[in-house]
């Protein structure tokens, strides 16, 4: 058979060769896209969801479509705990989480949310600062990477009956997180026996009349629709709610370095833009829930005196006990807000302020 016409084996070797270099060197080829699946509880529509969006929208500009969010927001994937096991079995990469999400994390984190545990704002960021580089190392010993910090905000008490005092406390159906550690230290030092449940099942549960009572930032009581089942806020927050831009370890550093970096410094900005809306928004959102008939009442002296501050103790001393947060962790967070105070006692007053 006459073969003149074929191509030889050297010529078929380099004719291989470059179809294989120009399928390489193709923009189609070279550009591997990454896909973060990310749920969140707050529903759509909130502060939290559009600044979420908004930080989707600038990392698939910034990576040119090579890093993509999928956000689901409303507790469409489930509760928080539901959430993490998705992430672990690689059905989700990431997550925007309270306390009780931290808490499955890295649970020495959550000592910033014992209760009456700072006066101001100030205060909080203080020791968040202090406190932020065990809190990183943490989060990636269990396998994620804190993307941005947030928070909730302060946390207070709507009922369907005035609370003035911890005596008024003690006669509600009061709603805990199911599961939460901190919620059950909060109320084993307070002699309150709450109702645990799903977070997904408390606008029903209050529509039923199952409690009577739950805890929330303002910010949050409309976001969840909460509001409008409660008549009274007491006005004397209970704890200052965190938060955290999450995603797996094993997602962050399968990600190319670039890209790693962009997520990172993107998630660190967006979280800072979180605090300050979230903050703004609590103030805003407390004063729309009075011009909407809520009344908003002061505390007795039981939830402004000592009293409170022995509440504090015993739920550390609860937390302790079970090992969720070390003595150490506690330690030095009142080393530091004791730092802080007595820098600011000595600090010059500033008249004009």
């Amino acid at each position: 058979m006459n073969n003149a016409g074929s191509p030889g084996p050297g010529k078929l070797f380099s004719a291989l060769l470059l179809s294989a270099f120009i399928l390489a060197s193709s923009p189609l080829q070279a550009k591997k896209i990454y896909t973060l699946k990310f749920a969140t509880l707050a529903p759509a529509g909130t502060t939290w969801v559009n600044m979420l969006q908004d930080w989707a929208d600038e990392v698939r500009r910034e990576s040119q479509g090579r890093l993509l969010f999928k956000i689901y927001p409303g507790g469409v994937q489930g509760d928080e705990p539901e959430v993490l096991k998705k992430i672990r079995f690689g059905q989700l990469q990431g997550g925007a989480f309270t306390g009780y999400g931290i808490g499955q994390i890295y649970s020495p984190t959550r000592v910033l949310e014992l209760p009456f545990l700072f006066h101001n704002i100030e205060e909080i960021d203080y020791v968040r600062k202090q406190f932020m580089p065990d809190i990183e190392q943490g989060y990636r010993d269990n396998g994620y990477e804190l993307i941005g910090w947030m928070e909730v905000g302060f946390v207070y008490f709507f009922s369907q009956q005035p609370i003035q005092s911890l005596g008024d406390l003690q006669h509600r159906r009061i709603w805990n997180w199911q599961g939460d550690p901190m919620g059950t230290a909060f109320f084993d030092a307070s002699g309150l026996s709450p109702i645990p449940l799903s977070i997904i099942d408390v606008y029903t549960s209050l529509s039923t009349g199952l409690i009577d009572t739950v805890y929330a930032p303002p910010l949050g009581a409309i976001a969840m629709q909460w509001f409008t089942k409660t008549r009274y806020i007491t006005d004397v927050p209970m704890a200052n709610g965190i938060g955290s831009l999450v995603v797996s370890r094993r997602f962050y550093q399968d990600l190319p370095q670039d890209l790693q970096k962009l997520l990172k410094r993107t998630g660190e900005a967006t979280g800072e833009r979180l605090i300050a809306a979230t903050r703004h928004d609590n103030i805003e959102a407390l004063e729309i829930l009075q011009q909407r008939g809520m009344q908003l009442v002061k505390g007795d002296e039981d939830l402004e005196s000592g009293e409170v501050e022995n509440i504090r103790i015993r739920a550390g001393e609860y937390l302790m006990s079970t090992g969720y947060i070390p003595k150490a962790v506690i330690d030095k967070v009142n080393h530091w807000l004791q730092e802080y105070r007595a820098g600011k006692m000595q600090a010059p007053v500033n008249v004009a302020e």
